[in-house]
Order: C-alpha cells, then sequence, then structure tokens
C-alpha cells in the first residue's frame, strides 16, 4: 500500500516547514509521498518551499480554493490511498497511524478522523464565541449529512479524509473551495463506501492566527451541497 499525502497551502509561511516536519517525523507505518500544493500563496511560503527536499511541490499561478488544490494534488498522486493534511498545524501527523489502522485490518475502506464526537469543550476553546459557533455548526452539517445519505457521522467537516484512489474513478469533483467536504463525502456515500469514523485532537486557530474558514458563509455553501448532491451528482 502506498500513501499520498496531499498538502494544499495558501499563505502559511509560519506553518508550512513545520508541518512538513511533523509528517516527516510520524513514524507513518506504510510507503507515503507528500504533495504541497500551493495555492498563489502571496507571502514567503513559496520562497520557504523552494529547498524543500523529499515532498512534491506544485505551483499555482493564482489562488483557487481548497478544493481546486486538493484536486491538483489527486490528479499528481501515485498512491493507493489519499489523505488530506492541512497546513495550519491544527492536526497534528502523530495520528495518521490511527487513521490507517481501520485500512491495514481491511475493516474500512474509508476513513475520516472525527474531532466532534464529544461534548463542547466549555473550558476550554469552545469557551469563546467563535469556536462554539463552530462546534455546534459542524455538528449540525454533520447531522444533516446522516439524515440524507443514510449513515451516522459527527464530523463530515473533518480535514482528516482517508479513502481509496481507486474510488474517484467514478466520481467528478467539481469543488474549487471549502465546498470540498461535503461534495467527496456525498459522493462517497452515494457510491456506497461506509465511512469509519476515528476519534481525533485537533488545536483550533483563531482568525487572527490565519483561519480562512468562514463559520456562516462557508456552512451555508456546505448545507447547499450536501442537498445538491443528494439529488445530482
Amino acid at each position: 500500500m502506498k500513501l499520498s499525502i496531499i498538502v494544499p497551502v495558501f499563505n502559511e509561511e509560519k506553518t508550512i516547514l513545520q508541518i512538513l516536519e511533523k509528517l516527516d517525523n510520524a513514524g507513518i507505518p506504510v510507503q507515503y509521498e507528500i504533495i504541497v500544493v500551493d495555492d498563489g500563496s502571496t507571502d514567503t511560503t513559496r520562497t520557504k518551499l523552494k529547498n524543500i527536499k523529499g515532498a512534491k511541490v506544485i505551483l499555482h499561478k493564482k489562488n483557487q480554493g481548497k478544493g481546486a488544490a486538493v484536486k491538483t494534488g489527486i490528479k499528481n498522486a501515485k498512491g493507493d490511498y489519499i489523505l488530506i493534511q492541512d497546513a495550519d498545524l491544527e492536526y497534528n501527523p502523530n495520528q495518521i497511524k490511527d487513521l490507517l489502522k481501520p485500512i491495514l485490518a481491511k475493516t474500512a475502506k474509508v476513513v475520516y478522523g472525527t474531532r466532534l464526537n464529544r461534548t463542547p469543550h466549555l473550558r476550554k476553546e469552545e469557551a469563546k464565541h467563535f469556536f462554539i459557533i463552530h462546534y455546534f455548526g459542524n455538528r449540525f452539517l454533520s447531522l444533516v449529512t446522516s439524515f440524507l445519505y443514510g449513515q451516522w457521522l459527527t464530523d463530515m467537516e473533518t480535514c482528516y479524509k482517508l479513502f481509496p484512489k481507486i474510488a474517484l474513478n467514478s466520481i467528478k469533483l467539481n469543488a474549487k473551495g471549502f465546498e470540498f467536504e461535503p461534495e467527496i463525502t456525498s459522493k462517497l456515500l452515494k457510491r456506497g463506501y461506509k465511512i469509519k469514523e476515528v476519534s481525533i485532537v485537533a488545536t483550533p486557530r483563531g482568525y487572527d492566527e490565519g483561519k480562512k474558514l468562514n463559520t456562516v458563509r462557508d456552512g451555508t455553501k456546505a448545507l447547499w451541497y450536501l442537498i445538491k448532491y443528494r439529488f445530482t451528482d
């Protein structure tokens, strides 16, 4: 088994080298490749990527969105499985081993890392207005997904999605932005793939630290695409 780890990047000069180092030190128990897709960064991210070794770096001439970057990575992937890894340090690569366990044990073909199989951290980050809205927004979208597609999920919006590349042979991905999350999930479920969720821990960052997802705007889009792809392809 070979794993293709796709790292979509846009203006992550503070974290890009750290996340790549963490990936190299994560003790991933299978052969893997790292594909970094810089989606038109305008800070020093591209300069930092010039001397990267051990990873394939692909540059978009202009910013197109996370979904577009992921699709570019998929097109260039040589692995049997695809994993998405954000570059912002919210997700710790040490947890990739846990995502791979059901695959290697042949008990699942698609694995998501769930951050939300829990109650809100009201004494931690979710004591803040922004994070509690984000928590309940994600739980609501996951509930809608479960209702529309007939499989219980707790974290549809998770970055950590691990799926076989062969599954994409019958799937056309249209998303250019964050709507990639509901699109890939809905299309995998419609094609009969069961999604195994594995609990993970994430360290969320705020907008002052560079977070790009807008809870209301992107959450509304996600809801629309969940409904749209339930009835269209």
